[in-house]
């Protein structure tokens, strides 16, 4: 079976390395060439690091990367049976890229949303085929994290459903059905207490002591704030913000000092300061 993933950024390339490493024939698509370049070059670093340290060997190195092959041209989803889109957390653009795809895939192609928290219905509506769109959202980075959210849409039949679940669980991850509602599981449960941590900042704790109180209180491999700033802090605001809109409950309103370190250009570890400060 041939897959295709629009996208070539971190998660669209991770999710391509996933799918080659589970022995899929897997074309990664990007509009962007040198965002294909730059995913062909950290593939080859990541590989490079795990034969240096004895956890792959050449040959694995060459069998894997012979499944992975790139394009420019949205064409190439032709031949692909499962299409998965991992483009920025931006609903017009995905939409935009489900109607393209919906034009140029095969007919009986399912195409799958690598999304956070959008609506899976609105992007398949996009589409003459939203019986055969799902969500399946994948954790960062694509090729370590063992869980998959998988969220159907209004219109998502039973046998897309199967079939998707399948493939997911042939990538070796451990699938959850999440609602189709803003953050489904994770985010929905994980980002609120983000935001709560930054509360407490702006209220005059020391983020040293916010995230070791969670580590070391509730077990936490990694705090709060840290988490904060690994994945961004203009992400995580997005993401709360989207809580926000998408239920308009007040507990879900997003901390006024993330929209102030974002306006500031403090957004985590890709800029150097975050909660924390770091060496770029």
């Amino acid at each position: 079976m041939r897959i295709s993933v629009i996208g070539a950024g971190l998660m669209g390339s991770g999710i391509a390395q996933t799918c080659a490493q589970a022995g899929y024939e897997v074309v990664n698509i990007d509009v962007f060439e040198p965002a294909i370049d730059k995913a062909k070059t950290n593939i080859e670093k990541l590989f490079a690091r795990k034969i240096e340290k004895g956890s792959m060997t050449e040959d694995e190195k060459e069998k894997i990367l012979s499944k992975i092959s790139y394009s420019s041209q949205m064409e190439a989803v032709k031949g692909s049976a499962i299409v998965v889109e991992a483009v920025p957390e931006k609903i017009d653009l995905k939409k935009t890229v489900f109607e393209q795809l919906d034009k140029i895939a095969d007919a009986d192609a399912i195409l799958v949303s690598n999304t956070s928290g959008l609506s899976i219905s609105e992007m398949a509506a996009a589409t003459m085929r939203p019986h055969k769109v799902m969500g399946v959202h994948f954790f960062y980075p694509a090729p370590v994290m063992k869980l998959a959210e998988l969220i159907r849409g209004i219109a998502t039949d039973e046998d897309t459903y199967n079939k998707v679940r399948e493939f997911a669980v042939s990538l070796g991850k451990t699938v959850v059905d999440a609602p189709e509602y803003p953050g489904f599981i994770v985010n929905r449960i994980l980002v609120p207490m983000q935001n709560e941590a930054a509360f407490m900042v702006m209220e005059g704790c020391k983020p040293e002591d916010v995230d070791n109180a969670m580590k070391l209180g509730a077990n936490h491999p990694m705090g709060p704030l840290e988490l904060t700033d690994f994945v961004g802090v203009d992400v995580m605001l997005a993401t709360m913000t989207g809580l926000y809109n998408g239920f308009h409950d007040s507990k879900y309103r997003p901390c006024p000092l993330l929209e102030t370190m974002v306006k500031a250009g403090h957004l985590g570890r890709k800029s150097g300061q975050g909660f924390y400060k770091y060496n770029k």
